[in-house]
């Protein structure tokens, strides 16, 4: 279905959205979907580095088929607004899993949209976002999981934490569950908090400088986004990414 206009702030998945950068990017691109179908025991890995200096909107349809898996890992650094939006439909004994870090200042605004659909029985997700940011730069996760009636031992959870560095940054967590069975598991869990000065400290104490200190702190942070990555040299390029950005902040 064609989007014919664009959407406002009434709109739930687009509440915390940069609208002026949404007016940039126009109606056309809210129609570019990416169709991602996985058959039935087949799996998928995308891996991501997103976001530059003017806005980007990267939406996927992922369509897994029974016991089939899909995963997503992204890093989210947009000196604009940026935004990475999934619609996902798991089939019996699916799985889904997601991690993804949105990091930076200035005053851009970098989200994740998701909606995550088990539609049958025995299906898996596992979301888990984690948020750094600086300036007056915002982090958003807005995560919808909706269980269908007969999709009975549906397990699924989403885990955002976010981290602000300076007073001026903001981070938003908006979960929804939407359950129509009765044996599942859902849960998620959303926290907003400061460095560890403590950790700091202790860490500068034993000679390390200030800025390799946040930086490890930062790391720990925001490596639980990848811990479910295997590939190891891909985990490693997606951190450095996140990293680069704080690097080049020089806080």
């Amino acid at each position: 279905m064609s989007v014919a206009t664009l959407p406002t702030r009434r709109d739930e998945a687009w509440r915390y959205a940069d609208m002026d950068a949404v007016a940039r990017l126009g109606v056309a691109a809210l129609d570019q979907w990416q169709a991602i179908n996985v058959a039935a025991g087949e799996s998928v890995t995308r891996c991501m580095i997103v976001g530059g200096d003017a806005p980007e909107l990267h939406r996927f349809r992922v369509s897994l088929g029974e016991g089939a898996k899909a995963a997503f890992f992204v890093t989210n650094r947009g000196d604009d607004y940026t935004r990475v939006e999934l619609e996902v439909r798991l089939a019996k004994g699916a799985h889904f899993e997601f991690g993804g870090v949105t990091i930076g200042g200035g005053s851009a605004t970098r989200e994740f949209v998701t909606q995550v659909i088990h539609a049958e029985p025995d299906a898996t997700s596992n979301q888990t976002v984690r948020a750094v940011h600086w300036n007056t730069g915002t982090g958003n996760f807005l995560g919808e999981i909706k269980v269908a009636r007969h999709a009975q031992k549906t397990d699924a959870a989403q885990d955002f934490k976010a981290l602000l560095l300076e007073a001026g940054a903001s981070a938003n967590a908006v979960p929804q569950l939407e359950i129509f069975a009765d044996d599942v598991k859902c849960a998620h869990g959303a926290t907003v908090g400061e460095l560890d000065e403590a950790a700091r400290f202790y860490m500068m104490a034993r000679g390390v400088d200030p800025a390799t200190a946040q930086r490890l702190l930062v790391q720990a942070f925001i490596g639980d986004a990848f811990v479910s990555l295997d590939d190891e040299a891909e985990r490693e390029t997606l951190l450095e990414a996140a990293l680069s950005a704080l690097e080049r902040a020089r806080l």
